[in-house]
């Protein structure tokens, strides 16, 4: 019998499925008997398509039952047919527990092989992650169910939870979008909870490299809607000692906004590996979003770099991108790059996308930033004379050269002050920064 922190009931399952507080927390999302949603769906079938798993669901779990809010993988309509008992479930595993639960051969796995479920369900291996309410009731799970014994990957289980906080956030935003003004704004921190963990915690630490960044959600004051953006930034290895810089903007906001820059970051790194040129990994990040028909397009910078004795050399491809710019050790500054095709829009002969080396030497730094550095305007009531005035590509080039000298962590927060001054708290677009600077005294490499 597995043991639970809450201990267990007398039909063997765990005590905290009959929480009084989660079974109303559950009971309080209104998701019980409710029919399919594209949002959930969504999601579900986003999990199911990067890890490469047969099914995925988006399950509500209270006391007696398991409801699947979202199947994918399974042909069920009624609502009768999207249920079943706890006993027959593996989701109490996740709810007595709290946290993730993975199973790689479920016949083999003695916590599962004589489950009820395993056999009828022809579940091989199994991965599952609480959906969680704002005060951190398991309100069910986000699963994912192979037909055979496999092993779930670092990049699959993170995808998991990733996708899983964002199920999470759109449930929490329905609830909060129905209470109070205090719970909406309650609501837009949560949208941008979501935001940030589409974003990494934090920034590699590469040897005699500086590296940092920052991210601005909008905040226009007339502002009603739960706005969630899809500007994404990442740095990360691919062999050896190369490595690569990404900076995206998916056009929109909203939860499909999120999942396009999910997808958009987890196809990157994956095919990162695969190929030296960035041009070439935006033609296959752009071959993925009309694969998955993505309604909207996205605009990304990629860069792929390497240590030299001297500094670092590498390669930067567009895809309708702000152009980046290049602060060098004396304090000029130069752009670089050339622009590109936006991605997802238009066919695969008409896309421009091209490769354009570049190289940084000890103290230069590189700036990719998303076009809210380049389109800030004052706040609605100011100076008529300043109301149209907008904050371009030259005012950010001046901004950065005036950094001459700084770190790169000094330099992004330099920046982020100058944005804020200009248009006093009240910025029109979400605004992410990425600098990466070579150390001064070299890579030591």
């Amino acid at each position: 019998m597995a043991e639970y922190p809450g201990g267990v009931r007398a039909d063997g399952l765990p005590a905290a499925l009959s929480d009084p507080g989660r079974v109303a927390a559950v009971r309080a999302t209104g998701l019980m008997d409710t029919g399919p949603e594209e949002v959930f769906d969504d999601l579900a079938s986003l999990a199911a398509r990067i890890t490469g798993a047969g099914r995925a669901f988006v399950t509500l779990v209270d006391a007696d039952r398991s409801f699947w809010k979202a199947c994918i993988g399974v042909d069920l309509t009624g609502l009768a047919d999207r249920q079943g008992p706890l006993s027959e479930s593996y989701c109490p595993f996740v709810v007595g527990s709290g946290k993730r639960f993975v199973v790689e051969d479920a016949a083999a796995d003695p916590r599962t092989a004589h489950h009820p479920a395993t056999a009828p369900m022809h579940i091989g291996a199994w991965a599952g992650q609480p959906l969680l309410d704002a005060d951190g009731h398991v309100l069910g799970t986000l699963c994912v169910i192979g037909d055979d014994p496999r092993a779930w990957s670092p990049a699959d289980l993170t995808t998991l939870a990733t996708l899983a906080r964002s199920v999470s956030s759109e449930i929490n935003l329905r609830q909060a979008l129905t209470a109070s003004r205090a719970a909406h704004r309650r609501s837009a921190d949560l949208a941008h909870t979501l935001q940030a963990g589409l974003l990494p915690d934090a920034l590699r630490t590469v040897a005699g490299l500086e590296a940092a960044a920052s991210y601005l959600p909008a905040s226009r004051r007339e502002r009603t809607d739960i706005e969630v953006g899809g500007d994404f930034y990442d740095l990360f290895p691919t062999h050896g000692d190369n490595w690569a810089a990404v900076m995206g903007d998916v056009c929109g906001k909203g939860v499909k906004a999120a999942q396009l820059s999910s997808m958009a970051r987890h196809t990157i790194r994956a095919d990162a590996t695969s190929t030296a040129s960035p041009a070439a990994l935006l033609r296959r990040l752009h071959d993925a979003m009309t694969a998955q028909r993505a309604d909207r397009f996205l605009t990304c910078a990629y860069t792929a770099f390497h240590f030299t004795p001297r500094g670092a050399a590498g390669t930067l491809a567009l895809g309708g991108h702000p152009t980046p710019l290049i602060r060098r050790a004396d304090g000029t500054v130069e752009q670089v790059g050339e622009p590109g095709t936006v991605l997802g829009v238009l066919p695969e002969p008409d896309l421009h996308l091209t490769d354009v080396p570049f190289t940084l030497a000890a103290g230069d730094l590189l700036l990719l930033y998303t076009d809210g550095a380049i389109e800030a305007r004052p706040r609605p009531g100011t100076d008529p004379k300043d109301a149209g005035a907008v904050f371009g590509e030259d005012d950010l080039a001046r901004a950065l050269a005036d950094t001459h000298t700084l770190d790169a962590a000094t330099t992004i927060a330099h920046l982020a002050a100058v944005l804020d001054a200009w248009h006093s708290g009240w910025s029109s677009d979400d605004t992410a920064l990425l600098a990466l600077r070579i150390a001064p005294d070299g890579p030591d490499r």
